[in-house]
């Protein structure tokens, strides 16, 4: 399998980002997708793409802080929960 362009990996995950189940998860991840996809390493963009396979209604309430986040997933949620409060 051919390895993915960044470039289309990056619109891959805006749209991930933008479709999500909940309307909140759309505004709140994709105005952090916009703001800091392009800026990631390629481990970074892994992770990330990782998270979006998380429910919505956990990573809201992750990012919220209504509940931890899995150890696996808590540096890029703090990251995204100090973007969203900028």
């Amino acid at each position: 399998m051919a390895e993915e362009l960044l470039e289309h990996r990056l619109k891959r995950l805006k749209m991930r980002s933008m479709r999500r189940g909940i309307k909140e998860m759309d505004l709140i991840l994709s105005a952090f997708a916009d703001a800091e996809l392009a800026r990631m390493d390629s481990s970074t963009l892994e992770h990330y793409d990782a998270l979006l396979d998380e429910n919505d209604q956990d990573l809201y309430r992750w990012v919220t802080g209504q509940d931890n986040a899995p150890e696996k997933f808590s540096g890029l949620i703090s990251v995204i929960a100090k973007a969203l409060h900028r």
